[in-house]
C-alpha cells in the first residue's frame, strides 16, 4: 500500500510530519482556516492554499486506495489475483493506473471478444501468441476448432474468433493504454470544423459573423491547445455546431504497441498480429483513449477556468466597504422605473421610492425632486446606481442632480450581478417581508457598496458575474471551489458577532447554518452580545464548535478588548501575561503596539514566547494583533473610484489618460471600468512593458490602474486600452 503522507509531502514539496499534523487535525474536525491560523505550530505555518491542496490530495488518495481494495477483492473471486498483478495495483498512485489493470479482468458486456470465447476458441488465440517458432500446417491447426454446435464452421470463422479475442487482449493490457495515452498527449492535433447544415445559434445579427466561426477550420497541438479554446469548442460540439477531432499519426504507435504487448520481436504469425493490431488500436484502442484525452483536457480547462473565477470573486469579495456612509442605492429601470433605497451606515433600510425619470413616462424633474429630497433628508453621502438596463440613463441624472444642487455626494456605478436572484430568494422575503421583490434589489445594491463581502455572501456566487465559461465547467468542483473562496474569505475579514447575518455567519469557520440561526436568535433575546463566551451557551455550539468559531468572531465594544481580535480565547492568558510584562493594562491595548514592539525586539521573540507559553507563530499573531485591534484586513486595499460628473465614450480621445477599475480578469486580459457605459478591453499585451504569461499574475478584480486610451469604435461601443507606461 501506498504512503499517504510520503506521497502528498513529495508532490507540495513540504516535510512528511508536516501532512500528517494537518491530517490529524483534519481528523480531529478542524477546518482549513482555524489550522492556518491557530495551528501554525503544528503545521510549520502551512497556508490555506496549501491546506487546501493537501485536503484535494488526500481526498484523492483516499478514494484511490478505497478504489484498489475493491478491484483487488474483484480479481481475487475471479481467481486470477498473482502476487505481481496485487503489487502492481497497490503501488499505483493514479486512478487511472488501477482501471488499466483492471480492465482485463472488468466484467464485460457482450463483445466480439466474448463471443469467440463462448466458441472455445480462446485456446487458439493463446496459441498463436506462445508458439512464434511454429512450423507446422497453420490450417491444419485451426481446423482442430472447428464447431458445428458452437458455430465454428470454417477456418476462416476461427482465425477471426481468435483475432477478437487477441485484440480485445491487446486493447486490455496496461501498458498498451498507458503508451497510446502519452503518446496521443504528446503528438496529437486537436481540429474542428462546422458541422454539416448546421446553422450557428449564436450568429450575431448585426455582422452577421458566426461566434463559432474561428472553429470551422481549427488546428493546433494539443499541446499547445488553450483552456478557453478547449471550452470554446466543447460548447460547440454540444450544440451540434462544430464537429471536433483528434488526429494522431497511426504508423509509429502501432508498431510501439505490438513491442509492448509481445514478450518477442520475431513471430511466423507477425502478419496476423500487425493486423489485429491495426484493429485492436482503431475499433478498440483509440476511440476509448480519445475520450479519455478529451476528458482530460476539459478537465484541465475546467480547472484553469475555475481557478480564475475564484481569482476573480476572492479579489471581489475582498473590496473595501465603503463604512460610516448613508447609502442610496438605485436599480435602474426603463418601463418599471428606477426602484430607489436608503440605508444607513449598519445597513439598515430607512425608506425607498419608485421613480419614473426615463421613457415611456418621462417624470425626470418630479424623479430629481424625489431624489434630492432623500439625499438631504438622510444626509446621503454616496449613490449606487446599479449597472444594468438604464444605468447610463440613471448615471446622468444623479450628477446633475448633484451639480445643479452643489451636493456634497457622490456615486458610484455598482455590479447588480445577482441582485435579482437575491430579491426573489427566501432570505430576501425574511429581511424584507413588507416589500416587494423588486424594492429588494435597490437595498442589496446600496449594501454591497457598505460592505461588498456581507452583502455578496447571500448571493449565489456563480451569480455574481465575475468568471468566463461558469456555465460549461464542472459544477460540482466549481462549487466548491467557489465555497473554499467564501470561506476563506470570511474568516479573513472576521465576523462583527453583533451584526452579521445568518448568511455571513453561516461560513465562520465550525459553523453551519442551524447553528447560525441559533446565534441570531440568542443575540435577539438579549440584545446583544457583550463576550465570545456567551455563544457556550447557544444550542448546538459545544466546545469544539467554540473552539473553530470563536477566533474569528469579534465584538466590538465588548467587555474584553481581546474579544475584538483574532487572538483566540485560547491565548487570552498568554496575552495577559505579555501585557503584564510590558506593564500595559488590558483596557490600554489600542496604544500598546508600538510598546509591544520595542519590548519583544530588546527581549528577543522567541525568549517571550517561551515565558508566556505559547509558540513563535502565535506570539508574533498576537502582537499583531494588538497593534491593530479590531482592523479590517480590507482597509489597507485601494477605495473604489467615486465620481460626481458624467463622462461619455464621446469625451474619449486616443491617448487619453484615465483611472479605472478592473471589473473582470480573462485568460486574454481584462475589462476595466474608466467611467463611461461601456467597460474597456486592456488585451494582455497592454498590461505591462514585459511579457505576461497570465493576467492574474499582475492584475486584480477591484484594483484601481492608469490606462490610456488606444482606441474607440463608437459604432460597436468597444474601447481599447493599454496600461504601459
Amino acid at each position: 500500500m501506498i504512503n499517504i503522507p510520503a506521497i502528498i509531502a513529495n508532490e507540495l514539496a513540504i516535510r512528511v510530519d508536516q501532512v500528517k499534523e494537518v491530517i490529524a487535525l483534519f481528523s480531529d474536525g478542524s477546518t482549513i482556516p482555524f489550522i492556518a491560523r491557530y495551528r501554525k505550530e503544528r503545521t510549520g505555518g502551512l497556508d490555506e492554499e496549501k491546506l487546501r491542496e493537501i485536503e484535494d490530495r488526500l481526498n484523492y488518495l483516499t478514494i484511490l486506495e478505497e478504489r484498489k481494495e475493491t478491484v483487488l477483492k474483484s480479481i481475487e473471486e475471479q481467481g486470477k489475483l498473482t502476487d505481481e498483478l496485487k503489487n502492481k495495483i497497490q503501488n499505483s498512485t493514479k486512478l487511472q493506473e488501477v482501471e488499466d489493470l483492471y480492465l482485463p479482468y472488468k466484467p464485460k458486456r457482450k463483445t466480439r471478444g466474448t463471443i469467440a470465447k463462448a466458441k472455445g476458441l480462446e485456446p487458439l488465440a493463446l496459441f498463436i501468441l506462445e508458439n512464434p517458432d511454429f512450423s507446422g500446417n497453420f490450417e491444419a491447426k485451426l481446423a482442430e476448432f472447428l464447431n458445428e454446435e458452437l458455430g465454428v464452421l470454417s477456418i476462416e470463422e476461427a482465425l477471426n474468433g481468435a483475432k477478437d479475442i487477441i485484440a480485445e487482449m491487446i486493447s486490455d493490457n496496461a501498458e498498451v493504454r498507458k503508451t497510446v495515452r502519452q503518446y496521443a498527449l504528446d503528438t496529437a492535433v486537436v481540429g474542428s470544423e462546422k458541422a454539416k447544415e448546421k446553422e450557428d445559434p449564436k450568429a450575431k445579427v448585426d455582422t452577421k459573423k458566426d461566434v463559432y466561426e474561428i472553429y470551422y477550420d481549427f488546428k493546433v497541438e494539443l499541446s499547445k491547445l488553450k483552456p478557453y479554446q478547449i471550452l470554446a469548442i466543447n460548447r460547440g460540439e454540444r450544440e451540434k455546431v462544430l464537429k471536433v477531432n483528434l488526429n494522431v499519426e497511426e504508423a509509429p504507435i502501432l508498431k510501439e504497441i505490438l513491442t509492448k504487448f509481445l514478450s518477442y520481436p520475431e513471430s511466423v504469425f507477425m502478419e496476423i498480429l500487425q493486423n489485429i493490431a491495426d484493429d485492436a488500436y482503431s475499433r478498440l484502442i483509440f476511440p476509448s483513449i480519445e475520450r479519455e484525452v478529451r476528458s482530460h483536457l476539459t478537465e484541465v480547462a475546467d480547472l484553469h477556468a475555475i481557478e480564475i473565477f475564484a481569482s476573480n470573486l476572492k479579489q471581489l469579495l475582498l473590496q473595501p466597504p465603503i463604512s460610516n456612509r448613508i447609502i442610496m442605492g438605485i436599480d435602474p429601470g426603463f418601463v418599471s422605473g428606477c426602484k430607489v433605497a436608503v440605508i444607513d451606515s449598519t445597513g439598515k433600510y430607512l425608506e425607498g421610492e419608485t421613480i419614473y425619470p426615463h421613457p415611456p413616462q418621462n417624470h425626470a424633474a418630479e424623479a430629481s425632486k424625489k431624489i434630492l429630497s432623500l439625499v438631504r433628508k438622510h444626509g446621503v453621502n454616496v449613490i449606487a446606481i446599479g449597472n444594468g438596463t438604464a444605468s447610463r440613463e440613471t448615471e446622468f441624472l444623479v450628477a446633475e442632480i448633484i451639480k445643479t444642487n452643489n451636493l456634497k455626494c457622490h456615486y458610484i456605478i455598482v455590479s447588480e450581478a445577482g441582485a435579482s436572484v437575491y430579491s426573489a430568494s427566501p432570505l430576501a422575503k425574511q429581511e424584507f417581508p413588507d416589500l416587494e421583490a423588486s424594492q429588494r434589489g435597490n437595498i442589496s445594491i446600496a449594501r454591497r457598496l457598505l460592505d461588498p463581502l456581507a452583502e455578496l455572501v447571500k448571493i449565489d456566487s456563480k451569480s455574481i458575474g465575475v468568471g468566463l465559461y461558469q456555465h460549461d465547467v464542472d459544477q460540482k468542483l466549481l462549487n466548491k471551489k467557489l465555497d473554499d473562496v467564501v470561506v476563506s474569505c470570511v474568516n479573513y475579514v472576521g465576523v462583527d458577532l453583533n451584526t452579521a447575518s445568518v448568511s455571513l455567519l453561516t461560513y465562520v469557520s465550525g459553523l453551519n447554518k442551524r447553528i447560525a440561526t441559533n446565534i441570531v436568535k440568542h443575540r435577539e433575546e438579549i440584545g446583544r452580545f457583550t463576550k465570545r463566551e456567551q455563544l457556550l451557551k447557544i444550542s448546538g455550539l459545544g466546545d469544539k464548535v467554540f473552539e473553530q468559531a470563536a477566533g474569528f468572531l469579534k465584538i466590538p465594544n465588548g467587555e474584553n478588548p481581546l474579544d475584538n481580535t483574532f487572538i483566540h480565547p485560547e491565548s487570552y492568558s498568554a496575552t495577559m501575561n505579555l501585557l503584564k510584562f510590558c506593564n500595559i493594562p488590558a483596557e490600554n491595548i489600542k496604544e500598546s503596539g508600538n510598546v509591544l514592539s520595542l519590548y519583544t525586539s530588546h527581549k528577543g521573540v522567541g525568549k517571550i514566547a517561551k515565558e508566556i507559553g505559547v509558540g513563535e507563530p502565535t506570539l508574533v499573531d498576537i502582537i499583531e494583533n494588538l497593534k491593530k485591534p479590531g482592523r479590517d484586513p480590507r482597509e489597507e486595499l485601494p477605495k473604489p473610484i467615486l465620481r460626481s460628473d458624467v463622462l461619455k465614450i464621446e469625451d474619449l480621445r486616443e491617448g487619453m489618460r484615465l483611472k479605472g477599475t478592473v471589473r473582470n480578469v480573462v485568460d486574454f486580459g481584462a475589462f476595466v471600468d474608466i467611467g463611461v457605459k461601456q467597460d474597456g478591453l486592456l488585451h494582455i499585451s497592454q498590461i505591462a512593458n514585459k511579457y505576461v504569461k497570465n493576467p492574474l499574475e499582475v492584475l486584480n478584480v477591484g484594483d484601481i490602474i492608469d490606462v490610456s486610451i488606444i482606441s474607440i469604435d463608437l459604432n460597436k461601443g468597444r474601447i481599447s486600452l493599454s496600461a504601459k507606461g
